[in-house]
């Protein structure tokens, strides 16, 4: 936004700049913004917020996100700009993030909340609106600057969503450079620029740019890629299992990292469960028809842009298949191997669900934990059951930070109104896919905690009492 930030020099040579300048400006829009009064900094969330969600406004970030990029559709998109800012805005209006946030009388500690300072926002081609507005509304809650790094493919999108954002800001009498975008063309040395001047990375989308992110010498947040597997257990409720499957693998075309990928069926219940599926819009592909969608979705072991991300016609008639499988929400695609040498285990970012069959639910955990050894390890997998004795067999023994039970993955996975997981677009996965959290992020993550420490009475237990077990066993 050059016209809008005039300071920011013209020659993009000269990226660290570019960059620095931003950050100065981010800093003191910082100075200038009430962000030790609760009550304005909540304000000028509520800004952020509806800038995206205004109806008109969230229908137009949607048709540009998909006339620029070419992923998702519109429907989903005007869903995701307005359910995940509401949620978020709902998640944030509750939270204290400026003063005293916290009080610990018996521990003798106070909790004051601060800024992180000026956040580098590293966004996503697939969400190029909703993830800038998630991202800057965090941010801002903690009292910070933010600087979006927006995808290239969606830089139109972003820019006009920044500019929003920053108009509500100046509707409020806040400073705009709270928000500020990169100049285009966004390139990987600006980006990378940026990410070493500013205070803190968040970085979500490819796994290059969360790994640059990460050596880029600033303390970053990253998220690791999804490849969601989901169980549907013998006790399952087969046509509500099927209706939100099919709900939340045609959202958006599947580009959600929270979209399954892969299905699990018990042997028992495995034709009925098809069954189901289909009758919820699912197209059971044949052999032959397998084949030809694998020879479509992969070209030369990439990912075939032109098919990703599109509506089931599109895959259907560029795979050469049948009308019925034109007119079908999704395609289910069965496999009984599971590998790195076979792609129907990866993220296919397309309305492709790989079905794998599994003799009983020890089994299916183990093709879950097949599948995200391939990819998505840390990220998630779901299950349809009756028995939560199974979804928590899941939680202890495979490295993902979230199982959802009986849910419509993509909406539940990033925050819902029906569970307590925060509303969030970035899902942090763990050491397993070397992030550094274990959650969703959120508000959080974007103060840092200063700590009043007063004395207490004497909390020292005697000797005996730490040691006492272990002597008796093995002696002093």
């Amino acid at each position: 936004m050059l016209k809008d930030n005039p300071a920011i020099p013209l020659d993009q040579s000269d990226p660290h700049a570019i960059a620095e300048q931003l950050v100065r400006q981010g800093q003191a829009a910082m100075e200038a913004f009430q962000n030790t009064d609760q009550a304005r900094i909540d304000e000028a969330v509520t800004a952020l917020a509806w800038s995206i969600y205004k109806p008109e406004r969230a229908r137009e970030l949607a048709e540009l996100a998909v006339q620029d990029t070419g992923l998702g559709n519109v429907p989903s998109k005007v869903t995701k700009n307005t359910r995940k800012t509401f949620g978020t805005l709902r998640d944030l209006s509750r939270a204290k993030t400026t003063g005293i946030i916290e009080e610990i009388p018996d521990k003798g500690l106070v909790k004051y909340a601060k800024p992180v300072g000026v956040v580098a926002a590293v966004c996503p081609s697939t969400n190029p609106a909703a993830t800038p507005v998630n991202k800057a509304m965090m941010a801002v809650k903690g009292g910070n600057a933010v600087v979006i790094a927006p995808s290239p493919a969606g830089y139109r999108t972003t820019a006009l969503t920044v500019k929003y954002m920053r108009d509500e800001l100046a509707k409020a009498g806040h400073p705009e450079d709270l928000v500020q975008i990169l100049p285009a063309p966004v390139s990987k040395d600006l980006t990378q620029a940026l990410m070493e001047a500013a205070d803190l990375v968040v970085c979500t989308g490819s796994q290059n740019n969360v790994k640059r992110a990460y050596s880029s010498g600033t303390v970053a947040i990253g998220v690791g890629a999804g490849n969601v597997p989901v169980i549907i257990d013998t006790s399952a409720d087969l046509s509500d299992a099927a209706e939100k499957i099919c709900a939340s693998k045609t959202f958006d075309n599947a580009t959600s990292c929270s979209s399954e990928n892969s299905i699990i069926i018990i042997d028992e219940i495995y034709e009925d469960a098809v069954a189901a599926l289909q009758r919820a819009g699912a197209y059971r592909t044949s052999a032959s028809e397998k084949q030809k969608i694998i020879d479509t979705l992969w070209v030369d072991g990439h990912l075939n842009r032109h098919v990703i991300a599109k509506d089931a016609n599109v895959l259907a008639e560029a795979a050469g298949l049948n009308e019925s499988a034109a007119a079908a929400k999704f395609f289910l695609v069965e496999d009984d191997v599971i590998g790195p040498d076979h792609p129907l285990s990866d993220e296919k970012l397309s309305l492709v669900l790989t079905v794998y069959r599994a003799i009983d639910f020890e089994d299916a955990k183990d093709k879950v934990r097949q599948v995200l050894d391939v990819k998505g390890i840390g990220h998630s997998c779901g299950i349809h059951t009756k028995e939560l004795k199974h979804a928590h067999s899941l939680a202890e023994d495979l490295k993902v930070v979230r199982v959802l039970v009986n849910q419509a993955h993509t909406f539940g996975n990033g925050g819902g109104f029906n569970s307590g997981l925060p509303f969030t677009l970035s899902m942090g996965c763990g050491t397993w896919a070397g992030n550094s959290i274990s959650e969703n992020l959120n508000y959080k993550h974007f103060i840092n905690i200063t700590h009043v420490v007063t004395t207490i009475p004497e909390d020292k237990p005697a000797e005996e009492e730490l040691f006492g077990d272990y002597w008796s066993k093995y002696g002093k």
